[in-house]
């Protein structure tokens, strides 16, 4: 996958993470995309000790385990720094 592929993959999954663990509001587009990113290689990672296939270009198996990945990493980010973030898009 390109640079931009990953960019784009990276910001899309890093984006959407943030919304579902509450960190939207705190995450400007560069820390979404690096989340994102980072999180990719944590899916991939864990996809791949489960036996299934990582990252494996731009579609939408990739994209799931990017998000996976970046919602793990959120998570974690939450539990160490112990704040509760709200979750703007809950009513």
């Amino acid at each position: 996958m390109s640079v931009i592929g990953w960019i784009i993959l990276g910001g899309l999954a890093g984006w959407i993470a943030s919304m579902i663990t509450g960190r939207d509001a705190k995450m400007g587009v560069g820390m979404n995309i690096v989340v994102g990113i980072v999180g990719a290689f944590i899916g991939g990672w864990i996809v791949n000790i489960f036996g299934g296939i990582g990252i494996n270009g731009f579609n939408v198996w990739s994209f799931l385990v990017a998000l996976l990945g970046a919602v793990i990493l959120l998570s974690i980010v939450n539990a160490l720094t112990g704040r509760k973030h709200h979750n703007q898009y809950q009513s």
